[in-house]
């Protein structure tokens, strides 16, 4: 299985990884320090992996269109089902808890790049997949703000206060990330539109 390269495989285990960390953030109520803390290392080591694996397609020549969609893939699954737990569930402390809001933040911008991909996809039967600097941003805000949520009741209460600034920049990335893929999107479909039309037109 040529696709299956060594990038592939390393995304494909993160989705996979995906699971044993969703069973740890559902044992984070009441004395749930043993559950947080794995919940912390295997998100570290998911967060690592996202990396890596777009490090070693570059530098082994084996970037592929399968690789384009699994690492968003790996990466929303990763943030939405981390985000929408906390957010429930407090991580070690009722004082420690992702707000609502910042949930529904997240959830929404990527529930409204997989319409737009879709759209995109059903417009032109091409699947517009694009790292954009506001995504990549927000991305790596995200992450971060998840392993502060789980490190924080670890943390000095004047460390831990830092959470909502983290939280608000996160959230903040994330309209200006899904606002320059709705320009992206519309980029496109003007772009595919004249295409086609010139096509008509030479017919």
């Amino acid at each position: 299985m040529a696709w299956l390269n060594w990038p592939n495989r390393i995304t494909v285990i993160r989705i996979v990884f995906v699971a044993p960390l969703v069973i740890c953030l559902l044992n984070l109520h009441g004395d749930g320090a043993l559950w947080r803390r794995l919940a912390l290392g295997i998100f570290c080591l998911m967060a690592v992996s996202d990396a890596v694996d777009g490090y070693l397609a570059r530098k082994l020549g084996q970037e592929t269109a399968l690789g384009r969609f699994l690492d968003p893939v790996a990466d929303k699954l990763l943030i939405v089902c981390t985000v929408v737990l906390l957010s429930v569930r407090p991580a070690g402390s009722e004082d420690v808890r992702l707000p609502g809001w910042v949930a529904v933040v997240a959830v929404g911008k990527d529930v409204f790049l997989i319409l737009g991909f879709c759209l995109a996809y059903a417009a032109s039967g091409v699947f517009l997949v694009r790292t954009r600097i506001w995504g990549r941003a927000c991305t790596l805000v995200q992450l971060v703000m998840i392993a502060y949520v789980l490190l924080a009741p670890d943390l000095p209460p004047i460390m831990a206060r830092g959470l909502p600034v983290v939280w608000w920049l996160a959230s903040g990335l994330a309209i200006l990330a899904t606002v320059d893929y709705l320009r992206l999107g519309n980029r496109f479909a003007a772009e595919h539109h004249a295409a086609m039309r010139g096509k008509t037109d030479d017919d």
